[in-house]
């Protein structure tokens, strides 16, 4: 009896042990990868000479197996195709929505920098000098226009001043020959006189 409780758990163990094995070679054959699923099939086949025999049932299964990851795998690559083709729209998409709105930021900050007068769109700075520019010609301008009325002020003044003396000499020369034409009209009267007498 006592041998009998030493072999029982020698046995369950054994038992599971090959259990396991035969699970775990299933699983590789079916489950694994497909390195996996070779070291399987050089595991369960027999040898004969140099050459390793495999079942044809073992073989079919291997290429079913392949020919599943092969599809898969292509399935994957179309997937991962159609998600970067859908990428690389969306990044033009995304690419020309950005170009148009940078047209647009552009614009507005045209629009934003600049106003339009007599329908020319003019730039804010080009106003601004232009505005300046025209003040400084209007100024260059008043300044001129009052200096050439100083000096025609100035001329007016000395031609009056002029024309003053002139009437006043003229006056003085006028009262001056009235007063020699009187004095020769009484030197003839008195001549006359003194030779009529």
């Amino acid at each position: 009896m006592r041998i009998s409780y030493f072999l029982l758990p020698f046995f369950l163990g054994f038992q599971l042990d090959v259990l396991a094995q035969n699970t775990s070679l299933d699983t590789a054959s079916n489950e694994g990868t497909i390195q996996e699923q070779f070291e399987y099939l050089k595991k369960i086949s027999s040898n004969y000479q140099e050459y390793k025999v495999v079942k044809r049932s073992e073989l079919d299964q291997l290429e079913a197996n392949i020919r599943d990851s092969i599809a898969r795998y292509q399935g994957v690559i179309q997937e991962l195709n159609a998600t970067l083709q859908e990428n690389k729209n969306q990044i033009n998409q995304l690419n020309q929505e950005m170009s148009r709105t940078n047209e647009q930021l552009e614009q507005a900050i045209a629009e934003r920098d600049s106003f339009r007068i007599f329908g020319f769109l003019l730039h804010k700075q080009f106003y601004v000098n232009l505005v300046w520019g025209i003040i400084a010609l209007l100024l260059l301008i008043l300044l001129v226009s009052f200096i050439r009325f100083k000096r025609s002020h100035r001329v007016t003044a000395e031609t009056k001043q002029s024309l003053e003396d002139l009437r006043e000499e003229f006056e003085q020369h006028r009262r001056n020959t009235l007063e020699r034409e009187r004095k020769l009209n009484r030197q003839l009267v008195d001549a006359l006189n003194n030779k009529n007498s």
